[in-house]
């Protein structure tokens, strides 16, 4: 279940950022209020996630899996530009969450 609340608090942080694109610095009333209608329902599904998932590990996952649609969204969606900086960079971070996955196995 813990997965499930961690796949559901990434959705709604993307959600949540995707409005703070769409309000245009709060110009606009209902992608405004969404901002924190998402990340309240995104911070609700991270603590129920951790109940049992290693902080450091959701919150890599939460964090980076983010990070990744977000840039892909931005790319896709809103026209912002992509270069072999940016992919090497999405490359490291998404390294950086299987090393944090595999050290939390060794120590078991």
């Amino acid at each position: 279940m813990q997965w499930l609340y961690l796949i559901l608090a990434i959705i709604a942080e993307i959600s949540g950022t995707t409005s703070m694109k769409l309000s245009a610095g709060f110009s606009k009333p209902l992608p405004s209020a969404m901002i924190f209608v998402f990340y309240g329902l995104s911070l609700t599904f991270l603590t129920l996630a951790l109940r049992t998932m290693p902080i450091g590990f959701a919150y890599a996952i939460w964090s980076a899996v983010g990070t990744a649609l977000i840039t892909t969204i931005g790319v896709l969606w809103f026209g912002e530009g992509i270069n072999t900086l940016k992919v090497v960079s999405l490359v490291l971070v998404i390294a950086g969450i299987a090393g944090l996955h595999f050290s939390q196995e060794s120590m078991k």
